[in-house]
């Protein structure tokens, strides 16, 4: 099944592993949303979980010819990383287009940090100081 992906940490556009990985391989990427989700810090990127709440993030379609390589790449990427792909439907923010996605979930049993209510990684709160 040919999906486009729903990212919403480190593989957003301007994010780290976007640009390590994808920048350059999409045809198309747009702004969206997961409902029926919420999200969690992690170390060093975030993990979505089934809840109720909305997830922001981006439809990523790869170029023609990407497909089989970034499905593979991501693959062992997130699940090294405690995910696992689903398949799941986002919203696509230009138009409330429901677009069906592979979205990268946290795994069963997966350590979750802190909830990020706002359901985007890319406003959290910065982390301060741990108190024991």
């Amino acid at each position: 099944m040919t999906l486009p992906w729903f990212v919403y940490g480190t593989l957003r556009p301007g994010a780290y592993n976007h640009d390590r990985l994808l920048l350059g391989r999409t045809a198309i990427e747009e702004e969206a949303l997961l409902p029926g989700a919420l999200l969690h810090d992690g170390p060093g990127h975030p993990y979505a979980v089934p809840g109720d709440g909305t997830v922001t993030g981006t439809l990523v379609t790869p170029e023609a010819g990407a497909y089989d390589t970034l499905l593979a790449l991501l693959d062992r990427m997130e699940t090294g990383a405690g995910y696992e792909r689903t398949a799941r439907d986002a919203v696509r923010v230009r138009d409330g287009r429901t677009v069906r996605a592979w979205v990268y979930l946290a795994a069963p049993g997966t350590p979750l940090g802190q909830p990020i209510p706002s359901g985007d990684w890319f406003s959290r709160a910065p982390a301060g100081p741990r108190t024991p």
